[in-house]
């Protein structure tokens, strides 16, 4: 009997599994189609989305390609072809030194050098004032680190001992890298330490006066602590009075101390000094005297506060600026007994403990200066070496 219900509930899918061929089971099932996109999911947000991700990426491209090329210019040599000097002016800023590189044909670009600069410099690290010294092809990392440093171009300006301090002033005055105006009112004499000083360009004249006066204090207090405590001078400033007049009678170095010992003995007796260049400070003042004038008799005789062969004891301030081996001569002298010297000749001087000896030393003098007076023409008998210490014997006196 036939199942109408089963067969047709076959027919409808419905009715019961029917199992399939082995060959038809292995075979793979047909997927459906997706459907198609409608155009509402193209909506405008998505792509304006693919847009912003399309140039977020050429962005990035960009800026790699912008920081390698900046990066690249930063350390790679740079335009210079020739060395040259360049400035940095006191108080200037990076964007102010970053354009007067670029005028300067320095740097390629001013902009690369200001902001990679300033992103390598450190918290509190600045471009330092002062004048350097750039060599060619120097790129802009090398010109950076160089003014970072201040290893800026040196210039020094020397002062002798023995200057005095109108005579410092004056190569201040004249000195063409230092700037600024010195003081109207002049240090006192004495106070200024010889000395070569260095400076960079942009310094001001009154920052190595400063520096002179600053240093001359602390060395006249150093030596002065370490004094032979039997010294007839009993104030600093006597102190640098006799040390700037042994500064004045020799310039060798072996003689200061020798030097010393004469005019600590004559003052220790009670004697004059009798030296020339006290002399010739009372009459020439700071200005010095000039190289061709020599000393005359009759220069020792003029009255002036200074001239030791007029007045006893110590003039009322130094003569002139006295270095350190001066000051250490006065500080410690020889332990001689000898009272006179007078020049030999050389450049040096003899010495001698009493006035027959010393006597004997001036005629040889005399005679040497005899003989360059014929070729001067001077009229008076100049005068160099110290005096023999009578009113009626007045000899030569040292430089």
């Amino acid at each position: 009997m036939t199942d109408t219900n089963s067969s047709s509930d076959t027919g409808n899918g419905s009715g019961p599994f029917i199992p399939k061929s082995p060959n038809e089971a292995l075979k793979p099932e047909r997927v459906p189609e997706p459907p198609r996109r409608s155009k509402k999911a193209r909506s405008q947000v998505i792509i304006f989305l693919n847009f912003v991700m399309t140039m977020i990426v050429f962005a990035c491209v960009i800026a790699v390609a912008g920081f390698y090329y900046v990066i690249r210019e930063y350390q790679n040599p740079g335009p210079l072809e020739v060395n040259t000097h360049f400035v940095v002016p006191s108080g200037a800023g990076l964007a102010q030194i970053a354009q007067s590189l670029e005028r300067s044909g320095i740097v390629s670009d001013a902009r690369i050098f200001r902001y990679v600069t300033a992103t390598y410099m450190r918290d509190g690290e600045t471009l330092k004032a002062g004048e350097y010294e750039i060599k060619a092809g120097t790129s802009m990392k090398e010109i950076a680190g160089l003014l970072e440093s201040g290893k800026s171009i040196l210039y020094s300006v020397s002062l002798p001992e023995g200057l005095t301090v109108q005579q410092m002033m004056a190569r201040l005055a004249a000195d063409p890298v230092l700037e600024g105006d010195l003081p109207n009112e002049l240090p006192p004499e004495g106070s200024l330490r010889p000395d070569t000083y260095k400076f960079s360009r942009g310094t001001k004249r009154e920052e190595i006066l400063t520096q002179m006066r600053v240093a001359q204090e602390r060395l006249i207090d150093q030596i002065w602590e370490r004094r032979d405590a039997d010294l007839p001078v009993k104030t600093k400033q006597e102190f640098v009075t006799l040390a700037s007049i042994v500064e004045k009678e020799t310039g060798k170095d072996d003689e200061r101390a020798h030097v010393a010992s004469v005019f600590i003995n004559r003052l220790n007796k009670g004697m004059r000094l009798q030296s020339d260049p006290t002399v010739i400070y009372g009459i020439f003042g700071g200005a010095g005297k000039p190289s061709d004038r020599p000393i005359y008799q009759s220069d020792l005789e003029k009255t002036t506060p200074y001239n030791t062969y007029q007045i006893k004891g110590l003039p009322p301030a130094p003569i002139a600026n006295p270095g350190r081996a001066a000051l250490e001569a006065v500080a410690n002298p020889w332990r001689t007994k000898d009272l006179y010297f007078v020049a030999d000749g050389t450049g040096g001087h003899v010495f001698a403990a009493t006035l027959d000896e010393h006597n004997a030393n001036v005629r040889r003098w005399r005679k040497l200066e005899a003989e360059r007076a014929k070729t001067t023409g001077a009229t008076e008998q100049p005068m160099d070496g110290l005096p023999g210490g009578n009113e009626a014997e007045k000899p030569p006196q040292g430089n």
